[in-house]
C-alpha cells in the first residue's frame, strides 16, 4: 500500500483513529471535524453569507464537558509536524492545553502547560498519552489536583431540546467550577451583551446545586424584566424548589421570609430598604446563601459606596460570581475591584469573528448646529416668549436646557428614510436624552411622511417605551417577541439600553450623547442577536451624537463592517455597502445566507392613541437643521481605515473604470443589457444604488454616473425622453402604441422593462394584444429587438 496516496481521512481511519484506541481513548471521548464556531457573518454589497467555521480534526474530550485536546491530521505528504501551527491555534482560542500534530507516521506532541521538560515532543502511534495520563497533567496546569472530582466531573443540565453550551460558554463554565474547586469565592465573568450569560450562569448553579456545593442560592439582577424573563427561559428547569425573592415572600405576622425554596431570583430593589420600608434580605441569616450570582455587575452593585453592596455584604460567605458585559468602567473600575480581574473574557471581536454575533454598519450624520454650535438673535424668545440667554448652545445641551424641534423632525426624518429604503417593519430603537425627548421624537416619527402609510394601519408602529409610560411599558414584550411585528420603531431614553433581549433588532438610532463606554457597549448589545429565521445577519447604527467616536476608545474591541459619515447632498440615507472590498470567493464562505433581495414583511393592525406634551427650559422652533458632514470612511483591500470627501470618493470609484465620459458612454452603447454591464463594472453595484439613492428614483444611472463622475449636467428619465424622441417610434399604428407604453415604462421603472420581452406579458400591453402579436406587427422578433436597439440608441444620443 502507498502511504502517500492515502487521503487525510484515511489516514485518521487507519492510523489516528488506532492509536488513539490502543491508549485507552473509546469512541465517546472524540469528535471528528468538530466545528466549533459558526462561521463569521461576511457583507458584501447586498450579499450576506456566512464564512467557513473554525473545525477541528480531532477535538478529545476527558468528559462530555471537558475538552481537553486537539489533534490536527494531514495526509502523508507533509510532514509529521505540519498542522501543528493551524492545531496550536484552534488550542488557543479553546484553552485546551495539548496539541497534537500527525501524518499517519507518528505524532508531535505539543504540552501548552509549561510543566513538561520540553515544549514538544515526537511520539511514535504507540505513544500516545492515555486519558489519564493527559487528565492528571490538565489538573496539575489548573491547579486542582487535590479538588472534590464529583464537583469537577459533574454535568450540564441534560436539554430535552438538545441544546448545549457553545465552546466559550463552556470554557465559563469550566473556568467558574475549577476557581470554585480551587477555594475561590469571588469570581468575575467578562461576556459580550449577546453571548448567553444567563445561560451559562444557569449551568454553572445547575452543577454547584446538583453536586450539593449550593444549597441555595441568589441570582441578582437589577431589572425586572431581566428577573422575568430568566425565570421563564434559562432557569426554567428549576421548576418548583425557585422562586422570587419580594415583599411577598414576607410573613404579615412573623415577619420572617419563607425559606422552603433552594433558587432564589430578586431584583436589588425589591428587597432593599427605604425610609417607608424594611429591607427584605437582612431577614434571613447571613449564611443562608451558599451562592449568589450578581447579573450586569457593571451597573454599580459591587462599588463600596453602594446601598447595594449590602446585600453582598451581608451574605459574604457565599460564593459569589459577577457577570458583566463589560470589565471595566470609565469612572472607576468597580467590579474588578470587587471580583478580581475576570477569569474568562469572550468580547465582541471574538463573537463576531466567530458568526455567533452580528457584525454592524456605522452611518455618522452630523447636522450644522451639533458643529457649530447655536446662537440666538439679540432678544430672541422661546416658543414660550421667555428671552434666550446670549450665548452659544452645544450640542451637548441640546433635547436638555434647549429643545429644537426641527431637529428632532430632522433625525425622524433620516430613521424614516433608512428605513424605507431597506425595510419599514425592521426593529428600530431610538435611544434619546430623556423622557420628553423621546415622546417628542414619537410625535416626529408618527408624523412623518414616509410612515404615514404604516401608522394609518396601527398606531403601535411607533411607540414610546420609557418607564413612565405604562401603555409603552406593556408594548416592551411585543417588541421583544420576534413573533409579533408591532411595535417596529420604539423611542427610549434609558429603559432599553440594557437587559432588554431584542433579538430581531435591525436598526439602533443613537440621539443621546453618551459618554460612558459601559452604557455605550450595552445599547449596541441590543442589536448583536443574530436571528437567521428573521433575515437578521447584521445591524446598522444611525449615530446622531458622535457617540460612535467611542469606538476609537482602546477598550473597545469590535471593529465596525464600515463607517460612513453622510454628506450634505444625500437626501436619504444609504450605505456603500464595501465598494472597497472583494467579491465573495467560493473557498471562503460556507453558504449563502441572503442574497441581498429578501422581501418586506407587512403586518396588519389598527387604533390610535393621544401624544403626551413636552417639557424643557428652552423650545425654539423654527431653526433650520442641516447635514454638514462630507467624508466617508471605510476599510482599504489592508484594512486600514482610509478617509476620503464622499465626493472625491465617487469620483475617484467612476474613473478608475472609466477613463472619460465618452468612454462610459461608448461601452454603455456597446452593452447589450445595460444593468448586466453596469454589475459587471461595479461588482457590489452598491455604488451605483448609492447614486441613484441619493439623487432620487427619477434619475437614470446612466446620468447620475455622468454627473458624479464627470460633472455632466443630470437630466430625470422623463426629461431624457422629451430631449431625445421626437415624434412617434414604429411603422404602424400597434408598433407606436407599444413603444409609447414601453417609453412610459423607461420613465416609471428604468431601463429594465426595454430589455426583457417578458414585459410585453405585462399592463398595459396585455390590453394591446398578445406577446406574439405584438412582436409581429414590428416585422417579427429580430426587427423588435432592432427597434429596441434604435430606441436606447436616441434615448442616450445626447448629455446635455
Amino acid at each position: 500500500m502507498n502511504k502517500r496516496a492515502l487521503s487525510e481521512a484515511d489516514i485518521c481511519d487507519r492510523y489516528i483513529t488506532p492509536s488513539l484506541e490502543r491508549s485507552g481513548w473509546t469512541h465517546r471521548q472524540w469528535r471528528r471535524e468538530y466545528p466549533f464556531t459558526d462561521g463569521k457573518i461576511i457583507v458584501r454589497g447586498k450579499v450576506v453569507a456566512r464564512g467557513k467555521p473554525k473545525r477541528v480534526d480531532y477535538l478529545l474530550f476527558h468528559k462530555p464537558n471537558i475538552p481537553i485536546a486537539v489533534i490536527e491530521a494531514k495526509n502523508n505528504n507533509h510532514s509529521v509536524g505540519s498542522g501543528m501551527q493551524q492545531g496550536l491555534g484552534y488550542a488557543e482560542a479553546l484553552q485546551i492545553p495539548f496539541v497534537f500534530s500527525s501524518n499517519g507516521d507518528g505524532f508531535l506532541f505539543h504540552d501548552r502547560t509549561g510543566l513538561a521538560p520540553r515544549r514538544e515532543t515526537p511520539l511514535t502511534l504507540d505513544e500516545f498519552p492515555s486519558p489519564e495520563e493527559l487528565w492528571r497533567r490538565y489538573k496539575e496546569w489548573k491547579r486542582i489536583e487535590g479538588a472534590d472530582e464529583s464537583l469537577l466531573l459533574s454535568q450540564n443540565y441534560p436539554s430535552a431540546t438538545g441544546k448545549t453550551p457553545r465552546y466559550y460558554q463552556q470554557l465559563a463554565i469550566n473556568s467558574t467550577i475549577e476557581a470554585i474547586a480551587r477555594g475561590e469565592n469571588r469570581i468575575l465573568l467578562a461576556m459580550a451583551t449577546g453571548t448567553g450569560k444567563t445561560f451559562t450562569a444557569f449551568n454553572i448553579i445547575w452543577r454547584l446545586w446538583k453536586t450539593q456545593k449550593a444549597k441555595r442560592v441568589l441570582f441578582l439582577a437589577d431589572r425586572n424584566i431581566l428577573v422575568d424573563q430568566t425565570m421563564v427561559n434559562d432557569f426554567g428547569p428549576f421548576g418548583a424548589v425557585m422562586t422570587k425573592l419580594d415583599r411577598g415572600l414576607v410573613d404579615s405576622e412573623t415577619g420572617k421570609v419563607d425559606t422552603s425554596y433552594e433558587i432564589y431570583l430578586a431584583l436589588y430593589q425589591a428587597i432593599m430598604g427605604s425610609e417607608e420600608v424594611e429591607p427584605v434580605f437582612d431577614k434571613l441569616p447571613r449564611d443562608f446563601f451558599d451562592l449568589i450570582v450578581v447579573d450586569e455587575c457593571h451597573r454599580g452593585s459591587a462599588r463600596e459606596d453602594s446601598a447595594w453592596r449590602e446585600v453582598l455584604d451581608h451574605f459574604d460567605s457565599a460564593v459569589q460570581i459577577g457577570m458583566t458585559a463589560t470589565p471595566k468602567e470609565t469612572k472607576y473600575v468597580s467590579n474588578i475591584e470587587y471580583f478580581g480581574e475576570p477569569i474568562y473574557s469572550y468580547s465582541l471581536r471574538q463573537g463576531i469573528e466567530d458568526g455567533f454575533l452580528a457584525p454592524y454598519k456605522v452611518i455618522r450624520v452630523r447636522f450644522d448646529h451639533d458643529v457649530t454650535g447655536w446662537q440666538p438673535a439679540v432678544d430672541q424668545t422661546d416658543d414660550s416668549g421667555n428671552r434666550i440667554e446670549q450665548r452659544t448652545f452645544r450640542a451637548e445641551e441640546f433635547d436638555r436646557s434647549i429643545r429644537f424641534p426641527e431637529r428632532v423632525k430632522a433625525v425622524a426624518h433620516k430613521v424614516s428614510s433608512f428605513l424605507a429604503g431597506t425595510n419599514p417593519m425592521d426593529k428600530t430603537i431610538v435611544f434619546c436624552e430623556n423622557i420628553d425627548h423621546a415622546e417628542e421624537m414619537r410625535q416626529a416619527l408618527a408624523n412623518d411622511p414616509l410612515n404615514a402609510e404604516q401608522v394609518q394601519r396601527s398606531h403601535r408602529y411607533v411607540m414610546r417605551i420609557t418607564g413612565d409610560n405604562p401603555q409603552g411599558r406593556e408594548q416592551l414584550d411585543n417588541f421583544i417577541d420576534p413573533k409579533r411585528p408591532l411595535p417596529v420603531i420604539a423611542t427610549t431614553s434609558k429603559m432599553m439600553s440594557t437587559g432588554v433581549d431584542a433579538q430581531t433588532c435591525h436598526v439602533i438610532a443613537l440621539d443621546r450623547r453618551i459618554r460612558s463606554l459601559t452604557e455605550f457597549k450595552q445599547i449596541i448589545g441590543r442589536g448583536t442577536r443574530i436571528r437567521a429565521d428573521h433575515q437578521k445577519y447584521f445591524f446598522t447604527i444611525l449615530d446622531f451624537r458622535g457617540a460612535t467616536e467611542l469606538f476609537a476608545d482602546d477598550d473597545w474591541d469590535g471593529p465596525p463592517i464600515q463607517i460612513l459619515d453622510v454628506s450634505p447632498e444625500e437626501v436619504e440615507i444609504d450605505v456603500p455597502d464595501d465598494e472597497d472590498a472583494p467579491p465573495l470567493e467560493e473557498s471562503e464562505i460556507s453558504e449563502i445566507l441572503d442574497p441581498g433581495d429578501a422581501p418586506s414583511a407587512p403586518f396588519t393592525s389598527s387604533a390610535p392613541s393621544a401624544p403626551s406634551a413636552p417639557s424643557a427650559t428652552h423650545v425654539v422652533s423654527g431653526v433650520t437643521f442641516t447635514v454638514v458632514d462630507e467624508s466617508i470612511q471605510y476599510r482599504d483591500h489592508t484594512g486600514k481605515i482610509v478617509k476620503e470627501l464622499r465626493t472625491d470618493y465617487t469620483r475617484r470609484k467612476i474613473r478608475e473604470e472609466f477613463t472619460s465620459a465618452e468612454q462610459f458612454k461608448a461601452r454603455w452603447a456597446a452593452a447589450d443589457k445595460p444593468g448586466e454591464f453596469l454589475a459587471e463594472t461595479f461588482p457590489d453595484d452598491s455604488l451605483v444604488e448609492s447614486l441613484v439613492t441619493q439623487y432620487g428614483p427619477q434619475f437614470d444611472p446612466f446620468d447620475v454616473i455622468l454627473h458624479a463622475g464627470f460633472d455632466m449636467p443630470l437630466h430625470t428619465r422623463r426629461e431624457r425622453v422629451e430631449l431625445t424622441i421626437q415624434g412617434p417610434l414604429g411603422s404602424t399604428p400597434l408598433s407606436q402604441r407599444v413603444m409609447a407604453a414601453l417609453l412610459d415604462k423607461y420613465v416609471d421603472q428604468g431601463i429594465g422593462p426595454l430589455d426583457n420581452i417578458e414585459v410585453l406579458k405585462l399592463s398595459p400591453f396585455d390590453r394591446l394584444g398578445t406577446p406574439v402579436e405584438l412582436v409581429r406587427c414590428f416585422g417579427g422578433k429580430v426587427r423588435y429587438r432592432n427597434a429596441i436597439r434604435e430606441l436606447k440608441s436616441r434615448l442616450y444620443n445626447i448629455v446635455g
